[in-house]
């Protein structure tokens, strides 16, 4: 396979075209693959690749939106901490999800303090500036943003910053891969794996999950002629039944990933078992604070214990998240829910699954 070099190249239509004729070519078998980040399903969406693929290949978004996947009881927990003498901090895709009652929009605008930043780092030189304060920074991504704000952490500690709190909601997605994998309800036949998680974790976790599942997987970047390479990886690996952990993604993404980050994730950062929207508690696919850092953790020093959470009704995003419908198929897309007013968070989240089927609306039966 030719490995293209510039950035131009990567949205070439003749490449493109090259690739599916190839595609077509080899795939034979009915095939449903998974796409593990919402940057993979926005470009799908945006360059209309699910309708030029055969028929017979099957694109399904799975929980790549961490906003999305974040579970009401969280959600409603942030909300709580908004209603405390703090400040909030948070990245802007969270301010509009619903909770059971309220959403961190409609505290602020009730008079709140709840504001949007574009780095931990900002959070913290808030609380400089407020260190009679609180200063609360909603933690929610995988192990994409989860080093970023162990720095973070570890900068106020040695700071001595004291009014300086996360909320840790963090996820990584090996463990809910391998639930999905593992979950009779749903077939998979192979992994569109996530550019930027796998920059930080590398190879490693996904060949695990050919060895014990012997589901083929394959790291992708995002640009059309990307993702379509790495669907031919997947092709070839299906069609000649020998499945394994591949690369596409070799511009970014190294086997090793980025050892420093891991170590510093790790040292901040342990493993807990999380609670995922639609999916349920999967084992060791949390992050919280280690006790070392305790004095920073909001969960520990703030009241945020709430009660039963609800979801939205008619909402069907946890089924969205697991692959087993598509968003139109929920009775609320397009009609109740839209980005507008939105009822859910795949609606809500810049890469949340039902916001680029509503955006793009390349499915059949939409076109037009």
């Amino acid at each position: 396979m030719t490995r293209l070099k510039y950035i131009d190249e990567f949205r070439n239509p003749e490449v493109a075209k090259h690739l599916l004729v190839e595609i077509k070519a080899i795939s034979k078998t009915p095939i449903r693959l998974m796409e593990v980040c919402g940057t993979h399903t926005m470009s799908i969406g945006r360059y209309g690749l699910r309708t030029l693929l055969p028929s017979h290949i099957k694109l399904i978004s799975g929980p790549g939106c961490p906003v999305c996947v974040t579970s009401a009881k969280d959600i409603d927990k942030m909300i709580k901490l908004a209603s405390y003498d703090v400040i909030v901090t948070t990245f802007g895709d969270l301010m509009r999800v619903p909770g059971s009652r309220s959403s961190l929009q409609k505290e602020r605008a009730n008079g709140a303090d709840v504001r949007v930043v574009y780095s931990p780092f900002d959070a913290l030189e808030i609380a400089k500036k407020n260190p009679n304060k609180p200063v609360v920074f909603l933690g929610v991504g995988f192990e994409t943003t989860a080093p970023g704000i162990a720095a973070t952490v570890m900068a106020a500690k040695e700071q001595g910053i004291k009014n300086f709190f996360i909320f840790s909601a963090h996820k990584v997605t090996p463990p809910v891969m391998e639930a999905l994998i593992s979950s009779p309800d749903l077939k998979i036949d192979g992994f569109i794996c996530p550019g930027h998680v796998s920059v930080i974790v590398g190879l490693k976790p996904y060949e695990r999950l050919v060895e014990k599942y012997h589901v083929p997987c394959v790291v992708t970047g995002f640009e059309p002629v990307d993702i379509l390479q790495g669907i031919l990886m997947l092709v070839k690996q299906i069609e000649k039944h020998s499945p394994k952990a591949e690369i596409q993604y070799t511009r970014a993404v190294k086997p090793e990933g980025n050892p420093k980050a891991m170590e510093l994730m790790f040292k901040v950062f342990e493993p807990v078992d999380a609670t995922w929207r639609g999916i349920g508690v999967i084992p060791k696919s949390g992050l919280a604070l280690k006790e070392e850092y305790a004095a920073h953790d909001a969960s520990k020093v703030f009241d945020i214990e709430v009660g039963e959470a609800k979801e939205p009704p008619g909402c069907r995003c946890g089924d969205i998240l697991k692959g087993l419908i598509t968003p139109p198929e929920c009775p609320l897309f397009g009609k109740i829910c839209t980005p507008a007013h939105p009822v859910g968070p795949c609606m809500v989240s810049a890469e949340g699954s039902c916001a680029a089927y509503y955006k793009y609306r390349d499915w059949e039966g939409i076109n037009g």
